[in-house]
């Protein structure tokens, strides 16, 4: 899964990157946590791309309040086009996430140790997401959004069993505008050359925390034993 993540470059440099042209007003963030606003690549209805800032936790037009979204940060892209909540955002708004790194806790000897995964040189990248619009009771609507996950990659595994579904550039505008069958086989674990993964310490942990500190190196804490399948 993904729980947490960070976007930290200039809104120029990321919209020259994906090709929208609104310039929101996005802080560097380095703990961007669930049912927080972030930025997101969608299509447009002049046929190209917008960035806006919206919601973590895809809530459903039928949902009763967005606190439904919290359920709903990760979709698996294995079920997304069976899920009811999720079946009509897969065919008609799949979007691009911006991330410049994610965290995943890895279980230790003493409870749990955040990782920070990124690309070997700290770039810009993408994942692979949804997008849906709910509406108060009282007219208002908020957009919201959800990322795709999908098997662990072997760099990835000894921390998680899951990962984000992380898109290559050539594959953006077919994540966006594909038709469900082409969408579907982008949805696979990344290469492992392209990504690193180092410890960090537990303050990623506190949604409060919000620095560039929180990619420092931690010392790696010894790995939870295994237990022993007796079935």
């Amino acid at each position: 899964m993904c729980g947490r993540y960070s976007l930290t470059t200039p809104v120029e440099s990321v919209a020259r990157l994906f090709g929208f042209d609104e310039r929101p007003n996005l802080a560097a963030r380095y703990n961007i946590a669930p049912t927080q606003n972030a930025l997101v690549v969608r299509g447009s209805i002049g046929g190209g791309v917008e960035g806006v800032s919206i919601r973590w936790g895809l809530t459903p037009p039928w949902a009763q309040s967005l606190d439904e979204g919290v359920r709903m940060i990760n979709a698996r892209s294995e079920t997304v086009r069976e899920k009811p909540s999720f079946r009509a955002a897969y065919e008609a708004r799949r979007c691009l996430a911006p991330s410049d790194g994610f965290y995943e806790w890895r279980k230790t000897e003493g409870g749990k140790q955040p990782n920070r995964i990124a690309m070997q040189d700290n770039s810009v990248f993408a994942f692979a997401g949804l997008w849906e619009r709910w509406r108060a009771p009282d007219g208002v609507e908020t957009d919201t959004f959800c990322l795709l996950t999908t098997t662990a990659s072997p760099l990835l595994a000894p921390i998680h069993h899951r990962m984000p579904v992380i898109l290559s550039p050539e594959d953006y505008a077919v994540w966006i505008n594909g038709t469900p069958e082409e969408a579907a086989f982008l949805m696979r674990p990344y290469e492992d050359n392209a990504l690193r993964s180092y410890p960090v310490g537990a303050r990623v942990g506190n949604v409060r925390n919000d620095g560039p500190d929180l990619w420092d190196a931690a010392p790696a804490q010894p790995a939870a034993p295994r237990q022993l399948d007796l079935l």
